[in-house]
């Protein structure tokens, strides 16, 4: 608790006087550009781990990062999804998951779960679709491949719950909402994005990085047909990525989630 008070007065003497013109505009009402449903775990912080200022994100944390479809909805997540969408008119999503996520390790190990912690075997039986993929196509993986998939296919699931909400459907069907969905890392800090044309968790600026690089690379050919000056296109480091390049290592791709057995 001392820690916390001397944070508390940390903000007051200097964040606050630093930070003054945004505090006043804040006090008129709120306008964050985001929706972050996360985890409640205590080392995965979306402030910090996005950098974003006091106003930017609209947070919902739970165990799990797990959105109970609408017909489910009993709790404040949906309430808090609907007044996002429709009161913040927010457009940006993101369902972002994390290794090391003590709810699916919950999942591995549900019997269990029952008698020692009843409300969290009630609560993860809104992800129990996850569950069936990963046991039914993944049996025979070990039990951190296991867990590694279960974190990605679970920020997949809630996507597909998150569109259960008539909000979100109509937004969406009107494209004017978006919907990522991120893993966070804690072994080394990275962050993952679901990319609908991979079928895969790959670095959030890895398709940007490929446009960049095929542009500069027709650039260089076009401008003097030097297979070297091409080849100095391909290996400049601040172009880190071609097809396949930065892309998970095989050890990393076979313990997340594909659109099919790997």
């Amino acid at each position: 608790m001392d820690k916390l008070l001397q944070g508390l007065r940390e903000f007051q003497e200097h964040y606050l006087p630093a930070h003054q013109e945004l505090i006043q505009e804040l006090v008129k009402g709120q306008h964050p550009r985001v929706l972050f449903i996360g985890c409640s775990d205590s080392r995965v912080d979306p402030t910090i781990i996005t950098q974003s200022e006091i106003g930017d994100l609209f947070v919902i944390r739970n165990a799990g990062n797990i959105v109970p479809p609408y017909e489910a909805a009993n709790g404040g997540e949906g309430a808090t999804i609907e007044y996002a969408i429709e009161a913040l008119k927010i457009k940006q999503v993101i369902i972002c998951g994390h290794t090391q996520c003590g709810a699916m390790k919950g999942l591995l190990q549900l019997g269990e779960l029952e008698d020692k912690m009843p409300l969290v075997y009630d609560w993860l039986h809104h992800t129990a679709a996850t569950r069936k993929l990963v046991f039914d196509h993944y049996s025979d993986r070990g039990k951190k491949e296991k867990l590694d998939l279960l974190v990605a296919q679970n920020v997949l699931t809630q996507i597909d719950n998150l569109r259960t909400y008539p909000s979100i459907h109509s937004r969406l069907h009107a494209g004017e909402l978006s919907i990522h969905g991120w893993i966070y890392q804690i072994e080394n800090g990275q962050i993952l994005a679901y990319d609908e044309e991979a079928n895969d968790f790959l670095p959030p600026h890895s398709k940007i990085d490929a446009y960049a690089l095929s542009a500069k690379v027709v650039k260089a050919g076009g401008l003097s047909k030097d297979p070297a000056e091409v080849k100095a296109a391909l290996n400049d480091p601040v172009q880190p990525y071609w097809p396949g390049a930065n892309r998970l290592s095989p050890e990393q791709s076979a313990r997340l989630y594909r659109g099919t057995p790997v």
